[in-house]
């Protein structure tokens, strides 16, 4: 049917819950930053770190005027408020306090069910499989390797290392013109009805919408050619893999 899936991955792929308002999540935090020199209070850091993030952002949008949808790289946001309390750490510590944040903010993690047979049966036919995914690079990657997922993918592509997020075209574009593939032969599946369905839509591939707990209300008509509207992954391999 297909000759390329492109798939979303929280919400999709990936169960996953976070919360990154919680006090237990800063105050761990603190002491993180506090072990290299860097000392904050919970409410210090938490807002130091809003500050910076609203600070990329809009620095991001000036940079880059013609893309609708921006995003940024919280590492370095992570790594600058270690610059903040004149502390110079690496990007590889950086990268460590993004993942250390990641993992004391995340409650749980796992994939649906049926994803891994969805996965290789893809691979077994000759299928290419990519992921197109509004994240951050070290929270991700680091989750893919666990989940072992990364073997399925003939390439990743995730916002915060191109500096913007689906539903802007440009996150289509990049990964067309990587690997010169046709739209006719290729699939989104995705759980965001605007993120990945109207976004797939409008760049004119087909879809699969498959509705989660974690989805965002639907608001419009959805405009996906199917749609797995209980959640249940594993009904996605019969509808779209003959």
């Amino acid at each position: 049917m297909f000759k390329n899936y492109i798939f979303d991955l929280y919400g999709t792929l990936i169960d996953i819950r976070t919360d990154e308002e919680s006090k237990e999540l800063w105050d761990k935090m603190v002491l993180f930053y506090g072990y290299r020199g860097a000392s904050y209070t919970a409410y210090e850091l938490r807002c130091k770190y809003q500050e910076l993030c609203a600070t990329e952002k809009n620095k991001m949008k000036k940079a880059r005027p013609e893309q609708k949808y921006v995003d940024i790289d919280l590492t370095r946001v992570f790594q600058d408020l270690y610059e903040f309390k004149k502390v110079t750490v690496s990007r590889e510590v950086a990268a460590l306090t993004a993942n250390t944040f990641r993992c004391y903010s995340t409650e749980f993690i796992r994939l649906y069910n049926g994803v891994p047979e969805f996965l290789q049966a893809l691979k077994d036919k000759g299928k290419k499989v990519f992921l197109l995914s509004n994240a951050q690079h070290d929270f991700t990657v680091p989750e893919i390797k666990m989940l072992g997922l990364e073997k399925y993918f003939d390439d990743i592509i995730i916002s915060s290392d191109v500096a913007c997020k689906k539903p802007d075209p440009h996150m289509y574009e990049i990964l067309f013109r990587r690997h010169k593939l046709r739209k006719s032969e290729t699939i989104m599946i995705g759980n965001d009805f605007r993120a990945d369905i109207k976004s797939s839509y409008d760049f004119g591939i087909q879809s699969l919408y498959i509705h989660q707990a974690i989805s965002p209300p639907i608001t419009e008509r959805l405009k996906s050619t199917w749609s797995v509207m209980d959640g249940d992954f594993t009904k996605v391999m019969p509808l779209v893999l003959k």
